[in-house]
C-alpha cells in the first residue's frame, strides 16, 4: 500500500508545474489577444459614422475586412514584444505584416493611387528585411 501512495505522490508532482504552466499560458491568451475583437469593431464603427456624416467615403468597404488580420499581426507583435521585452525578430515581423496590411486596406478602402502604393510598400518590405537582417534576434 505504501507503493502506490508513493506512485501517487510522484505523479502529483509531476502534473503539478504542468497544470501551472498551462494555466498560466490560458491567462495571458485571455489577457493579450481580448483587445482584437474590440479594436476592429471601433475602428469598423468610426469609419462607417464618419461615412453617414460625409466626413469619409469608403469606396470598397469590403476592404475593411483587410484590417482583421492587420490588427491581429499588431496584436502578435504587442504579444511577443511584451513577452520578450524588446523588440525582436517576430514582433518586427508581425508589425510590418500588420503596416503592410493597413496599407493595402486603406489603399482599396479610398481607391488610391495604386502607383504610389506598390512602390511603398516593396519600400516597405524591404525596409523589413534589411532590419531584420541588420538588427539581432
Amino acid at each position: 500500500m505504501n507503493n502506490d501512495t508513493s506512485s501517487t505522490n510522484v505523479q502529483l508532482t509531476y502534473q503539478d508545474p504542468r497544470a501551472q504552466r498551462r494555466a498560466e499560458r490560458a491567462a495571458r491568451r485571455a489577457q493579450g489577444n481580448g483587445w482584437v475583437g474590440g479594436a476592429i469593431l471601433i475602428l469598423l464603427g468610426g469609419i462607417f459614422l464618419l461615412q453617414n456624416f460625409g466626413v469619409v467615403y469608403a469606396f470598397n468597404w469590403w476592404a475593411l475586412f483587410i484590417l482583421i488580420p492587420a490588427v491581429g499581426a499588431f496584436g502578435a507583435a504587442w504579444t511577443a514584444y511584451r513577452q520578450t521585452g524588446r523588440l525582436g525578430i517576430a514582433a518586427r515581423g508581425s508589425l510590418i505584416g500588420g503596416i503592410v496590411l493597413s496599407m493595402v486596406a486603406v489603399a482599396f478602402l479610398f481607391n488610391l493611387n495604386w502607383a504610389l502604393v506598390g512602390p511603398a510598400l516593396l519600400i516597405l518590405a524591404g525596409f523589413g528585411i534589411l532590419i531584420n537582417v541588420m538588427l539581432p534576434n
